[in-house]
């Protein structure tokens, strides 16, 4: 064996090496929220084997909880993630057809203004989204969790980038058949934009349910329509925490972002390939 072979072979067990520490560490919190989910009261944070009986109980009591509605704010989180991700990605799409394939006057000047806030930080129009959703009367609403969010303008400027490598010739075609803009739109576009526009869906999805500081905001303590990240922040008592228990709602919280993307990854890994390169 030469030596050219032994520094490949040393720089493979190097680069494994590093790439399962980084593993390890990135996975430890979430065994470690698992561990201490399943254990005794009381045991939370002790490092012995004290487990609960019967081992699932902590999560049991977690969703019928009474005084905490967490299979409530559970549900909740569902909807208002799934409703803003499917509305966000079907707006982004019909506006990112619009700018990619139809000419308007200013489509630039129109695209490049959108694209410009993006260096906005969110802070600064938070306070104008407050007072909007305060006079439409959407406090302790859905609407007022979905909608200020449904404008995505990285999701546009992501779908707009894809649409522009579709050929022209197939909507002239689609167009000499008789199909109208919803049908090319339908037929032809979004198919061929479905890598995209799943993304879309998942990087949205992904942002409603995590969200915390806005449904915190446009929802009141005692609100019904409260989300996960908000309902789980007031899990935390004033002077004590059910550590076990908070544990196990965390890794509720943590079942439908896994899901989705364990089934979607596929398209999610081939849309963000797909939208970083333009031919």
């Amino acid at each position: 064996m030469d030596v050219k072979k032994i520094r490949e072979r040393i720089k493979k067990i190097l680069l494994l090496t590093m790439l399962s520490v980084g593993a390890i560490l990135m996975l430890f919190p979430f065994f470690w929220m698992l561990f201490v989910a399943v254990k005794a009261e009381g045991h939370g944070f002790k490092l012995d084997f004290v487990m609960a009986a019967p081992l699932f109980k902590n999560f049991a009591a977690v969703w019928n909880n009474t005084a905490f509605p967490f299979s409530r704010f559970f549900m909740n989180s569902l909807f208002v993630a799934t409703s803003g991700a499917f509305m966000t990605a079907l707006f982004c799409s019909m506006g990112a057809y619009a700018f990619a394939k139809k000419n308007f006057v200013f489509k630039e000047v129109i695209f490049w203004m959108l694209l410009s806030t993006l260096m906005i930080p969110g802070m600064m129009y938070m306070v104008p989204q407050f007072a909007l959703v305060t006079q439409f009367g959407w406090i302790n609403t859905y609407k007022g969790m979905i909608i200020p969010h449904v404008a995505n303008i990285f999701g546009l400027f992501l779908l707009r980038q894809h649409m522009e490598t579709i050929p022209d010739a197939l909507i002239s075609s689609a167009e000499i058949d008789g199909a109208n803009e919803w049908q090319i739109f339908r037929h032809i576009i979004v198919p061929l934009s479905m890598p995209i526009i799943t993304t879309v869906f998942l990087l949205t999805f992904l942002f409603q349910w995590t969200n915390f500081l806005w449904q915190l905001v446009v929802n009141t303590p005692d609100s019904l329509k409260l989300t996960l990240p908000v309902g789980l922040a007031l899990f935390r008592g004033q002077y004590s925490t059910q550590w076990t228990l908070l544990m196990a709602a965390s890794a509720f919280s943590i079942i439908p972002i896994a899901v989705l993307f364990l089934a979607l990854q596929r398209f999610f890994i081939e849309g963000l390939t797909a939208g970083a390169v333009k031919e």
